[in-house]
């Protein structure tokens, strides 16, 4: 089950990527997050550490995005009230650019929504979901964002490095 949701997601993330080279100018809809699935038997404690992002797809993401986006890492830190500090870092510009938020649980276990986002100046909704992972090697999260009244999404194929944990 898990190799035919990572198949299924490399085969949407290929697609989202060549949908978005030619830059169209209405988004394509984000889905409802029901249509999304959901890592059975979620296990927080698990899913920790410094993930390598090596594929990301969503409807915002175009050609000069792309380029921007070099390998980065997320490291996911579980707190004792069972929310994460997530941390990003990449390089930009030619600098190390870093930026932490917090992914608070919501009620269905592997779901999450974005902590203090009155923070975030236009965001209306940001909700996090691990659709599925093995927590040692590969995990796939789609992100939904509501930026003034404009639905975004986005799927990240992550890598973890086993000597990493």
């Amino acid at each position: 089950m898990a190799r035919g949701l990572l198949w299924l997601g490399l085969v949407l993330l290929g697609a989202l990527q060549a949908q978005a080279q030619d830059s169209p100018p209405e988004l394509i809809p984000a889905p409802f997050l029901t249509k999304i699935p959901l890592q059975p038997d979620f296990q927080d404690d698990q899913f920790q550490g410094k993930w390598y992002v090596i594929g990301v797809a969503g409807n915002s993401i175009n050609t000069e995005k792309r380029a921007q986006l070099k390998m980065y890492t997320t490291t996911y830190q579980l707190k004792d009230n069972r929310s994460y500090n997530v941390t990003s870092t990449l390089i930009r510009n030619q600098r190390c650019d870093h930026w932490i938020r917090t992914f608070v649980p919501s009620s269905l276990p592997g779901q999450f929504t974005l902590g203090n986002i009155k923070r975030y100046v236009g965001v209306q909704s940001y909700t996090v979901q691990v659709m599925t992972t093995n927590y040692n090697q590969f995990a796939m999260v789609f992100f939904k964002k509501v930026y003034k009244n404009q639905e975004y999404f986005k799927i990240t194929l992550y890598d973890q490095c086993i000597d990493d944990k």
